[in-house]
């Protein structure tokens, strides 16, 4: 399951950021950059404000010295949050102080911040493991400069994550993130996708969070907390899971089967694939033709809630191809239907993957997969979500 953090600058709006459903409340100022950090007696108010309803994190601006450094982390974490970030300094001394925070890293959860605009260092990675280190995350320090996918593809994201899953780190991904790009983000598998600015009044991040644009956010993640509706009141917390993929509900479903078609038409890619090995070291033109079909959420509206992108779509393809050489266009096929049918609205899939210079015309597969039944699809498409409660 993919987390919602949202960062707050105070106890107000640490309060619209919880009744909203946000799944960690982060503290940070984001007037003073990317990783500003707040006072601690501000901290411990949104802490205590909180009152262990959600994970509190806390950004603290790390010194060089290790001393310093430790103590800033040890004065922030004595507040009760449950997790620490930082952003480890861009200088040859980073893996000095990765060794000197190992023993904090023992009885704290520490997370590590790169910046995907200043050409990240990941060979920290397997350090920040070796440490002890909870996890990572991959964000943009020039805000207004591009959003997390201009520096890093979909392909690129998906290969950190990975790679932080294989250390036994968990993985963050934030970075000026807008709407649009969160279904695209959630089939990298991050633990974590971080917001501020698509939070705030006009999308700007020294502005005010404003709670309809947590409630968008909040809506097109799958899972989470309850959330209070528009008069208050508490969203039902004792959800029969059985009936439920994601946010969205079987009865509805049944009730409106209204299905929209998404398509991606002769999109052409050179590709290393092929089983023989003169088809090894070099790319083939290979063209995709794709339909998904989509359980539409009503009737219409301009919202982003209804949408099923086909960036989506193309996004799996490169998650794909980033892979390396490829023997089969069905492996393609079959890869490319698995990772569309991860999307709760998703229904079902037609795949046509052709090579174009293998013959006069072309050569290839096209498959037909539907979603499983829900109940069994639950916990496969959502691992993480609680088994359903007994009813009285």
């Amino acid at each position: 399951m993919t987390l919602m953090l949202t960062s707050v600058a105070c106890v107000a709006e640490a309060e619209i950021v919880l009744a909203g459903g946000a799944d960690v409340i982060d503290c940070k100022d984001a007037s003073r950059g990317a990783l500003g950090a707040l006072p601690l007696a501000d901290i411990s108010a949104i802490v205590a404000a909180v009152a262990g309803r959600r994970p509190v994190s806390a950004v603290v601006e790390l010194s060089h010295d290790p001393e310093l450094a430790r103590r800033a982390i040890e004065e922030a974490a004595a507040l009760g949050v449950a997790f620490v970030k930082f952003a480890l300094p861009a200088t040859p001394d980073a893996e000095a102080l990765i060794e000197a925070l190992a023993p904090l890293a023992q009885r704290m959860r520490l997370v590590s911040v790169l910046f995907a605009d200043l050409g990240p260092d990941l060979e920290l990675l397997p350090r920040l493991a070796r440490a002890g280190f909870a996890g990572a995350l991959l964000d943009t320090a020039h805000k207004g400069k591009g959003r997390l996918l201009e520096h890093f593809d979909i392909g690129a994201l998906s290969a950190f994550v990975e790679r932080c899953h294989a250390l036994g780190l968990e993985a963050g991904l934030a970075g000026s993130l807008e709407a649009p790009d969160v279904p695209r983000l959630l089939v990298t598998g991050a633990e974590v996708l971080g917001f501020r600015g698509a939070l705030c009044a006009g999308h700007d991040r020294k502005n005010a969070i404003d709670a309809q644009a947590v409630a968008l956010i909040r809506d097109l993640i799958p899972g989470g907390p309850t959330r209070s509706d528009a008069k208050g009141a508490r969203l039902a917390a004792n959800v029969d899971w059985s009936l439920v993929v994601g946010r969205g509900y079987l009865e509805s479903r049944e009730r409106s089967r209204e299905i929209d078609h998404i398509f991606v038409r002769d999109l052409v890619i050179p590709v290393e694939i092929g089983a023989y090995d003169f088809e090894r070291g070099r790319t083939q033109r290979v063209r995709f033709n794709v339909d998904v079909d989509v359980t539409r959420v009503s009737a219409g509206g301009d919202d982003m809630r209804n949408v099923f992108s086909y960036d989506v779509i193309m996004d799996a393809i490169k998650m794909i191809l980033a892979s390396g050489h490829i023997e089969m266009v069905e492996t393609i096929a079959e890869r490319l239907a698995e990772l569309v049918l991860r999307h709760e609205r998703v229904q079902g899939v037609n795949v046509q993957v052709e090579k174009l210079d293998v013959a006069p015309g072309a050569v290839g597969v096209r498959i037909r997969r539907e979603r499983q039944a829900e109940t069994a699809k639950v916990h496969h498409l959502f691992p993480g979500l609680p088994d359903a409660e007994p009813k009285s």
